[in-house]
């Protein structure tokens, strides 16, 4: 069967080979293996940039494939796309990314094996969007059923949550991924997508607490506080403006133009409902926005009501804070993966066949490059030497089975820099983790002292104190640099002891693992504290993980796709030379290309060889009667075949250079068109010249007749582009009269582009006041229908207001008219929906109930009353009911107003609780009111409402006369401080102090 399958593969990789060599001139060679010139540096980038300005953003090295990202749409990932590659072979069309996809699924259904496909390039190089044409195309062609149809969907919506938690925005990308993502896609035997599997590798932590400038956080806090509903960001206990927490906001770019929050918080909560996610699930945006909510004193560190004591100064307390951050955001995420690897696992123990997609960083180098980028640049020397090693291997079993010696092809062996950094007890991460777990203070330049001592000597090392002095200026007294397979990279120091050790304080980590949030507890565990064992530096788990990731692909059958950044401003068409030179060097494509090559561009199997030329030697035209290898060596030496030029295996010609398939490829073409003209010749001596003549009038009158017909449809077609031309200028000149003859096809044309263009600018909601801007002679239509589209916009969101908001909003508008830019407090109080009541009837005395003569209660709330003799705090209840307000102590009621006695109801300006109740001078009252209240606005509201004198209420400015008793009356004054209080001052006057108002 394998057999089968590589000799399919390859004849049609001879196919798609001659068919480039016709157009090679106008737009390259689709397969970098046909490249003459394939060590040249010049050429590569030749042949990728005449492609590029094709719109032909995908090139062949053999089965690697090279995309470019081309930063604007193109019309090649539609349905029809996906079925054109399904399965066909993969050299039977153009280079595509569906070709990949579709080549593995095969071969892995054909011969039951597992697969990997790796996506490696630059920040913004096009990774994630080929990671997700993937699963697309996998989710359109593969076979499903109902059943499966919610494996698919969960597959495709897993990448819009990990995207919102672990993509961020950074200088070189909008939609930068901040880790690395394995994800296995599972198959039943039927090829049936039926589950999957993630892993992650190293989320960037330290973005949580620091961004550079024009970079952002991570996608979700910014997505929750623009799309989060009002209640779950009341929940949270969150306000809307990014610009209120620090961590979002070091960067300067909290607001993207190109980054859409709003609705990728709409996707991203449509994928936690098909991923599984419960309520309690979502607990995990509390544990990631409390993040947001770290507030930090001298002594105390807070974390959404948990909190813990600690002897830090300053320095050490915002530190620890940090840490906290980066802890639980790095150990929530790994939670998520591991809720949606829960909700794609497949329960079913049957066998299945898998899929890998690794979506992996690029090889960085940055002005300042930090712990992240070593290993990141790490991780890319592993997979380079994982590349060149299976691309060797697959090169050399084909040269053994073909029995042509094997010539050792010279390429870069980056083990060497592999071991520098991963070697035991040598390696920069043992030396690294020696440095952060030894006793006394170690610190960034002891480590870099350190690796002096015992990697000083190695070629691919260097520091300034070790350098000459040419290299000396180039390098800081704190770093270290590189000579990675890409090229120098130099490394700073700082930061490294810190990043890799990822400690917490134990009384920080105590805090944690007894949280109140079951998320935090799952992720921090109380085992931790007990065990002594010290846990794994960060650097030595990413190696950990590292290694067991090359097992798993070891173990499976390879892709390749690199992406390619051609500019660093996105803009389409523009082709970086330097840039791209760059990212070809450090992706490895010369070197794959070169072992790719191994010495031969072209090989084809002997029948199909001779089959295309044997027309250019006379032995083997028109028919050979011999082995089909026999008659390949006759045709070659009438060719004139040098013996460098070419190899002769079991099965196959090796042709060693392009420019030799390219002259037996013209020579063919020389030959088709000579051979066509000898039957021409050969046809006319068969017959008389007589018949000849006759013959040939009769073809030149019927090519003269069919070049009429061919004129005169030219002719008809370009008499009605005319017509039409001329018609539409006359009704733009004439647009703007009453409809005519002159106008009116223009008009409906205008009317037809607008109102299109309208459908997709219709807004969305009552709030929502953009319209789209009409041409002059629509504009009475646009009018009309902009007010039909508000008139249902109301009625739609009338319709869906229930009682309960209605109630709601009923209150708030009574609230408004009353405090609306009169009190303190006000604006804050307008997301807060007020309660029914603040305790219930069974919170109340039963023999106050009893008191009050059965009336029903309709809101009561805990008050602070103040007596009018020495203004004593009392603790009471405020009751009111249809007819009457009641304050309650214990079983007693001390006071009752009946609401048709009301005088009045005062409140300060400022922002306290004060509400005082005026009521008329009689036997049956002992005085105005004073109580204290925390819902002040939602109190005042209820009353006035149940009272109906909402004209009652004053807001007053200063002070306030009330009643004390007896004709006497006293005086309350309203000021400011540092901290709220209520007191007697010494000229006997209440003073109401509040909190100084926030500018």
């Amino acid at each position: 069967m394998e057999e089968v399958r590589k000799e399919e593969v390859e004849d049609n990789t001879d196919i798609i080979m001659e068919g480039a060599l016709i157009a090679r001139d106008r737009v390259g060679v689709q397969d970098f293996v046909l490249l003459d010139s394939h060590t040249s540096e010049a050429a590569f980038l030749n042949n990728l940039r005449k492609r590029y300005q094709e719109n032909l953003i995908y090139t062949y090295i053999g089965t690697l494939l090279v995309s470019v990202n081309p930063y604007k749409e193109l019309d090649i990932y539609t349905v029809t796309q996906m079925q054109l590659y399904r399965g066909v072979n993969f050299f039977e069309l153009p280079p595509h990314l569906y070709a990949i996809a579709d080549n593995a699924y095969r071969v892995m259904c054909s011969e039951y094996n597992n697969h990997f496909i790796l996506i490696s390039g630059e920040s913004g190089a096009g990774k994630t969007e080929a990671s997700k044409k993937i699963l697309q195309y996998y989710a359109v062609t593969c076979p499903t059923t109902e059943q499966l149809q919610v494996v698919r969907d969960r597959l495709l919506l897993s990448n819009p949550v990990l995207e919102a938690f672990g993509n961020a925005k950074t200088l070189r990308n909008d939609n930068s991924s901040r880790f690395g993502k394995y994800m296995d896609i599972q198959f039943d035997f039927k090829g049936a997508p039926v589950g999957g599997h993630i892993l992650s590798y190293l989320i960037e932590k330290s973005r949580v607490v620091h961004q550079n400038h024009g970079e952002r956080n991570f996608h979700i806090f910014y997505q929750l506080l623009e799309g989060g509903e009002k209640d779950l960001l009341c929940w949270l206990g969150l306000e809307r403006n990014p610009q209120k927490y620090a961590y979002l906001i070091q960067g300067r770019c909290a607001k993207v133009f190109s980054i859409n929050d709003k609705n990728d918080w709409k996707i991203v909560r449509k994928a936690f409902s098909i991923i599984d996610f419960t309520e309690k699930d979502l607990e995990l945006l509390g544990v990631h926005l409390s993040i947001l909510q770290e507030s930090l004193t001298h002594r105390k560190i807070e974390a959404r009501s948990e909190e813990v004591l600690s002897p830090l100064n300053v320095d050490l307390a915002f530190y620890a804070r940090d840490a906290v951050a980066k802890a639980i955001y790095g150990r929530t995420f790994t939670w998520l993966v591991n809720k949606i690897n829960g909700s794609l696992a497949n329960k079913d123990s049957t066998r299945k066949t898998v899929i890998g997609l690794l979506d992996i960083y690029g090889f960085e180098v940055l002005d300042t490059n930090s712990f992240e980028q070593f290993c990141i640049n790490y991780c890319n020397e592993k997979l380079q030497q994982l590349l060149i090693e299976m691309t060797l291997k697959a090169e050399q079993e084909e040269y053994e089975m073909e029995g042509i010696e094997w010539e050792p092809i010279p390429y870069f062996n980056n083990k060497i820099i592999c071991d520098l950094v991963e070697q035991k007890h040598k390696g920069i991460i043992s030396i690294l983790d020696e440095e952060c777990l030894r006793p006394g203070e170690a610190t960034d330049l002891s480590f870099l002292e350190k690796l002096e001592e015992k990697v000083g000597d190695h070629a691919h090392f260097v520091t300034r104190k070790l350098a000459d002095q040419k290299t000396r200026k180039s390098i800081d007294w704190v770093d270290f640099r590189l000579l990675h397979y890409a090229g120098e990279v130099t490394y700073c120091a700082v930061g490294f002891l810190e990043k890799n050790n990822d400690l917490l304080y134990r009384n920080l980590k105590e805090v944690l693992c007894n949280s109140k949030n079951g998320i935090i507890r799952e992720c921090f565990l109380l085992s931790e504290l007990d065990s002594r064992r010290r846990p794994e530096t960060v650097a030595t788990q990413f190696k950990n993980s590292l290694m067991s990731l090359i097992e798993i692909l070891m173990s499976k059958e390879p892709s390749y796709i690199r992406c390619i950044k051609p500019n660093e401003n996105k803009e389409p068409g523009k082709f970086d030379d330097c840039l791209i030179r760059h990212q070809v060097k450090y992706l490895g494509l010369m070197e794959h290309l070169r072992v790719r090559r191994a010495g031969f561009a072209y090989r084809r199997k002997y029948e199909h060889f001779l089959q295309r030329y044997k027309s250019l030697c006379p032995a083997t035209w028109p028919h050979w009667h011999g082995p089909a290898a026999e008659g390949v060596e006759r045709l070659i030496k009438h060719i004139g075949y040098k013996p460098e030029e070419y190899k002769l295996g079991r099965t196959k010609i090796f042709i060693r250079f392009p420019k030799t398939l390219f002259a037996t490829e013209d020579a063919f073409e020389i030959r088709k068109h000579l051979l066509v003209s000898r039957l021409q010749a050969k046809y006319k001596g068969r017959l008389g010249k007589r018949d000849y003549q006759k013959k040939r009038k009769a073809a030149i009158k019927l090519e003269a007749c069919w070049r009429g017909v061919l004129a005169r449809k030219e002719a008809k077609r370009r008499t009605w582009a005319v017509e039409i031309i001329r018609k539409f200028i006359k009704g733009f000149i004439n647009r703007k009269k009453p409809l005519c003859p002159e106008n009116i096809e223009f008009v409906r044309l205008v009317q037809y582009k607008y109102l299109m263009k309208l459908r997709d600018h219709i807004p969305r909601n009552v709030l929502d006041k953009s319209w789209l801007q009409p041409p002059s002679i629509l504009e009475e239509i646009s009018e009309m229908l902009q007010k039909m589209c508000i008139r249902n916009l109301v009625r739609k969101y009338c319709r869906g207001v229930t009682p309960e908001r209605k109630v709601q909003l009923q209150q708030k508008a009574v609230t408004s008219a009353i405090f609306r830019g009169k009190k303190e407090g006000y604006q804050q109080s307008i997301n807060l929906p007020f309660a029914d009541t603040r305790l219930k009837e069974t919170d109340i005395n039963p023999k106050v109930l009893q008191l009050i003569q059965g009336e029903k209660v309709k809101y009561a709330t805990p008050v602070v009353k103040y007596d009018r003799n020495g203004f004593k705090a009392r603790d009471r209840l405020l009751v009111l009911t249809q007819s009457s307000a009641y304050v309650v102590e214990m079983a007693k009621i001390k006071q009752k107003i009946d609401y048709a006695t009301l005088k009045g109801i005062s409140t300060s300006n400022l922002g306290d609780g004060i509400v005082v109740i005026h009521v008329p001078e009689d036997n049956k009252q002992k005085g105005d009111v004073i109580l204290q209240c925390e819902h002040v606005f939602e109190t005042v509201t209820k009353l006035c409402m149940l009272a109906n004198k909402q004209n009652l209420v004053k807001v007053v400015k200063g002070s306030l006369r009330f009643r004390i008793g007896s004709g006497k009356e006293g005086t309350m004054v309203f000021t400011v401080g540092p901290e709220p209080h209520v007191f007697k001052a010494k000229d006997g006057q209440l003073t109401v102090v509040s909190n100084q108002a926030k500018s």
